[in-house]
C-alpha cells in the first residue's frame, strides 16, 4: 500500500488525542492527505460500539466482552475507513488502535497479551501500524488530569490499580516493539509536545521518501 498508517498510544489522560489532532493539521500543512480517526470508533457501526462500552452505565460488561466489542469495532473501522484510506495512498493518523487493546483488556483487565492479540487478529486483518507514538505520562500525572474533568467514561473510572497495571503493560509493548513505537515524554507544554512529535514524523517521511 502506498499510504502510511500512524497511530498515538498512552492512558487516558496523557493528551494523545490532542497529539494526533495536531499531527494531522501538521501533516496536511505540508501538502499530505490525512484521514484523522479514532478507536473505538472511526464509522458508523464502530461509533455505536463505542458508545456501549464507554457507557458508564453498563457496569455489568465483562471484561472477555469488552475485548470483543472493541475487536468488533476494529474490525469494522479497518475496512470501512483506514484501509481504503491506505490503499488511496492517504496517511492516516489514528487515535489509538490494536495497542491499546493490548494495554487495557491484556494488562489492565488480566486477559493476557496472546489472547487480546487472538481475538483481534482476523479484526486488523495485517492491518498494523507503520509507526506508532506512545506519549508518556505516569499514571498518577494521567489519573490525576482525570479527575480535573468534569465527567469521565466507563474506563476512566477504574482504580489506579487497573491504570498502574495497564501503564506497565504499555511500557512491557514499547520493550518488545523498540523498532515501530515512539516514546514521547510529554513533560512539557502540549504545543512543545506538538513540536517534537511533528520533527520526529518529519524525519520518517523523508526516511521513506515521502518529504
Amino acid at each position: 500500500m502506498d499510504g502510511l498508517f500512524i497511530t498515538f498510544e498512552g492512558a487516558d489522560g496523557s493528551g494523545k488525542s490532542t497529539q494526533a489532532r495536531f499531527l494531522a493539521e501538521g501533516l496536511r500543512e505540508l501538502g499530505f492527505d490525512v484521514v484523522l480517526t479514532r478507536e473505538p470508533g472511526g464509522c458508523p457501526v464502530a461509533e455505536k460500539i463505542r458508545d456501549i462500552v464507554l457507557d458508564k452505565n453498563n457496569t455489568d460488561i465483562l471484561d472477555i466482552t469488552e475485548a470483543y466489542l472493541y475487536a468488533a469495532a476494529r474490525a469494522q473501522h479497518v475496512h470501512e475507513v483506514i484501509l481504503p484510506a491506505l490503499k488511496q495512498g492517504k496517511i492516516v493518523v489514528c487515535d489509538r488502535f490494536i495497542h491499546s487493546s493490548v494495554a487495557y483488556q491484556g494488562y489492565g483487565r488480566n486477559l493476557g497479551k496472546e489472547r487480546v492479540l487472538e481475538i483481534n487478529k482476523h479484526a486488523v486483518d495485517g492491518c498494523l501500524p507503520d509507526i506508532t507514538f506512545f506519549i508518556t505520562v505516569n499514571p498518577e500525572r494521567a489519573f490525576d488530569r482525570m479527575n480535573e474533568q468534569k465527567e469521565r467514561d466507563r474506563l476512566e473510572t477504574q482504580e489506579q490499580a487497573f491504570y498502574d497495571r495497564l501503564f506497565k503493560g504499555y511500557l512491557k509493548i514499547l520493550e518488545d516493539e523498540k523498532e515501530t513505537i515512539i516514546p514521547i515524554e510529554a513533560k512539557g507544554t502540549k504545543f512543545e509536545t506538538k513540536e517534537i512529535v511533528l520533527a520526529k514524523a518529519k524525519a520518517i517521511l523523508q526516511e521513506k521518501g515521502l518529504l
